[in-house]
């Protein structure tokens, strides 16, 4: 080809490339800066979506839960190992410390066999050995490790960003997004799955990225070849050739965000033989040719080819995200098992109460039969009382120690440990009744505190970018591949003359028929290699491929089916909307109840005790009966267990607020950087929970001081 030709046809190749030119991609790039988006708010109707389709809402930016990468650990795992200072260090294997299986000591909160534990002590604890939020921790580097295939032009694994319920106790309604690893929840939006159990999402798909890692191939042989020769008029008589060969071939390779590739191959080859028709033994040829192809149309721009960047810094984002919803489930648990501790610890209490009022009234009555002042039934009576106490008690015993055991699971990591799975655990904080600033707020400011703080929210609005992405990148791939690449090269030949070189011009018969020395000056390979790039002997040349489906339905297909899945994504954002709205509003209520709930339940059982203390008395003064005393005690121990209840309701119902609120960790001062590097158990301050209150000494049962010389009670 020409000079003239080959500069004509770069002509047409860049003005292609500058027809086909597709901007919608590399905007993207604008949104990967974490300090630069809003705080999701409320949906807003616009006329156009991202998409270009009128008719739903768009949703807003996210503002990300926390810096981009929360915690400097010891291991960035987005950073590869680098040649320098260990040139073998990229081909060496990435060790992941071990998880650490021993128990955080509990130091002052163990005493004298006994865990006296406070609510913020369980929480702290939770915090650094609860196992939900150790493998919620762990998706934080395997986020960062799709970042690095990412940066490499890799396509995506995926991160689990999945609620983990495998704490016992306490469980709570709440929506989760991902699936995978780590035992997490169900998939993204709760989708089903198809015929086999498998759904292949769009998400990812798209035109292949270019490798953007270089790559060397080498290739060093060294091959002997003896081979016999059917003609010999072809051998220069000789019957046997013998060949000795070596090779030296090398080969670069890499791929860039433009959507070019450039690949460079260098050969060299060094050949001995006894062949009378070689001029050279040994032989030495090199060559090289650099060629570089650039997509024109489909995988043409970074935004293309660096989409999966985007996405992985995306999916990042939602993984820090994601981290904050397990502790803000995981908190919120904790505090659902303490109270349901100190329930059973407090209903223990009360069916000791219980059992000693009754085993009193038994004692007096014996002691009235002894002296016949008391019906015989009467002790029957009394006696069976004592019965159902003594049931209670080993019922609410055996509760007891399991809500314990509850809470050992839920902040401690072995329970093999004889000291920990012995010690009873004793709650040492009680909910108190002070009424809080969300109970008097209107419901749409406590909606409008969900939908900016929420992090499932976050994650539906990110997820969503990544369908916009996905979107775009199938657009790409409907249009046809065009691709221009030049080449340029050159090659050379040198060595040492063929002693048995046969000189065809010689009028002398074999095997004097040879060139004389030095016909063929020797050329070493410095100057071979010097000749291979001077342009001694170019091969050059530009050039056009294309591919051109005729139908383009697999295409047309996986582009309509993007689409949908982002309308689909849409309106599950909108759901979630509606829904965190009705669970805002239906836990204000819960609240309000709850606390009317307490108060009646407290004043139920101030009356249902004053009631027992004035049949006492009467019974005292033979005014009153067993029966009716009995009655009174067991009025008094439903008003306690309701009051028990209610108590407990409420601080669930406040706590779960908190969570659908995603202000637990600030309330609670809880750093969420603190908890994400909280291995072994190190660098987690103590939180600071308020709307607490140390827990009332109990009354002590007031005895029937029942004189033996008195009248008998009328019957």
């Amino acid at each position: 080809m020409r000079l003239k030709d080959m500069q004509g046809a770069a002509s047409i190749a860049l003005l292609l490339m500058s027809l086909c030119t597709q901007p919608s991609l590399g905007q993207e790039q604008t949104q990967s800066n974490p300090t630069s988006a809003t705080r999701p708010a409320a949906p807003q109707a616009v006329a156009n979506d991202t998409t270009g389709q009128a008719g739903l809402p768009q949703a807003p930016d996210p503002k990300p839960t926390e810096p981009l990468f929360l915690r400097d650990t010891s291991r960035d795992y987005t950073k590869p190992k680098s040649h320098i200072w260990n040139p073998i260090a990229p081909y060496t294997a990435i060790q992941v410390p071990t998880f650490q299986m021993g128990n955080t000591t509990l130091g002052s909160l163990l005493k004298d066999g006994k865990i006296y534990l406070s609510l913020a002590d369980a929480v702290t604890l939770a915090l650094q050995n609860n196992y939900d939020i150790a493998i919620s921790r762990i998706n934080l580097d395997i986020a960062d490790t799709d970042l690095l295939r990412a940066r490499a032009g890799s396509s995506l694994r995926g991160v689990s960003t999945g609620l983990l319920t495998n704490t016992i106790g306490g469980t709570t309604t709440t929506i989760t997004t991902g699936g995978g690893p780590g035992a997490t929840s169900q998939g993204v939006g709760g989708g089903g799955t198809g015929v086999g159990g498998i759904v292949v999402s769009t998400n990812g798909g798209g035109p292949v990225p270019e490798n953007l890692d270089p790559v060397l191939t080498g290739q060093l042989e060294y091959e002997a070849s003896t081979q016999p020769q059917l003609n010999t008029l072809f051998s220069g008589g000789l019957s046997v050739l013998t060949t000795d060969t070596a090779t030296y071939n090398f080969g670069y390779a890499q791929g860039f965000l433009t959507g070019t590739q450039l690949t460079v191959g260098f050969n060299n080859t060094r050949v001995t033989t006894d062949n009378p028709f070689s001029n050279y033994s040994p032989s030495l040829t090199t060559s090289f040719k650099a060629t570089a192809t650039q997509h024109l149309l489909q995988g043409f721009g970074w935004g293309v080819n660096g989409r999966f960047i985007l996405q992985a810094k995306n999916d990042r984002r939602i993984t820090d995200s994601a981290f904050r919803q397990q502790l803000l489930y995981t908190v919120n648990q904790v505090e659902n098992i303490y109270w349901a501790l100190v329930s059973a610890y407090e209903d223990e209490q009360a069916k000791e109460r219980q059992l000693t009022q009754s085993s009193q009234l038994t004692s007096d009555n014996r002691k009235q039969l002894e002296i016949g002042t008391l019906a015989p039934l009467d002790v029957v009576n009394s006696d069976s009382a004592v019965a159902s106490d003594k049931q209670a008690l080993v019922a609410s015993k055996t509760n007891l120690e399991y809500q314990q055991l509850l809470m050992k699971q839920a902040i401690l990591r072995n329970l093999n440990d004889p000291q920990m799975s012995q010690a009873p655990v004793i709650p040492t904080d009680r909910v108190a009744l002070d009424r809080l600033p969300e109970e008097d707020l209107q419901v749409e400011d406590l909606v409008k505190q969900a939908y900016a703080n929420n992090p499932q929210i976050e994650q539906a609005v990110l997820n969503m970018k990544n369908n916009e992405i996905t979107i775009k990148a199938f657009k790409n791939g409907l249009l046809p591949i065009v691709d221009a690449y030049a080449f340029y090269g050159g090659s050379a030949l040198g060595g040492a003359q063929n002693p048995n070189a046969v000189n065809f011009n010689s009028t002398a018969p074999p095997p004097n028929n040879k060139y004389p020395p030095g016909t063929f000056p020797s050329v070493g390979y410095g100057d071979v290699f010097q000749n291979t790039f001077n342009n001694n002997a170019p091969d050059k040349g530009v050039g056009v491929n294309m591919t051109i489906p005729l139908r383009n339905r697999q295409a047309q297909a996986d582009q309509a089916r993007s689409q949908m899945e982002y309308r689909q994504s849409q309106m599950r954002l909108q759901q979630l909307y509606t829904l965190i709205r009705i669970q805002v509003t239906n836990q204000q209520y819960a609240l309000t109840n709850d606390r009317a709930q307490v108060q009646a339940a407290q004043a139920a059982r101030d009356f249902a005790a004053q009631s027992l203390d004035a049949e006492q008395k009467k019974y005292k003064l033979g005014a009153s009966t067993t029966a009716n005393v009995l009655q009174q005690g067991r009025n008094l121990a439903t008003g306690e267990n309701n009051l028990i209840s209610a108590t407990a309701a409420y601080a669930r119902d406040r706590a779960q607020l908190f969570q659908l609120l995603a202000n637990t960790l600030d309330r609670y001062g809880i750093s969420i950087e603190a908890a994400a590097q909280a291995v072994g158990g190190a660098g987690m301050p103590t939180p600071v929970i308020p709307g607490l209150t140390a827990p009332k000494a109990p009354e002590p049962p007031k005895p029937i001081d029942v004189n033996p010389g008195a009248a008998p009670p009328q019957q």
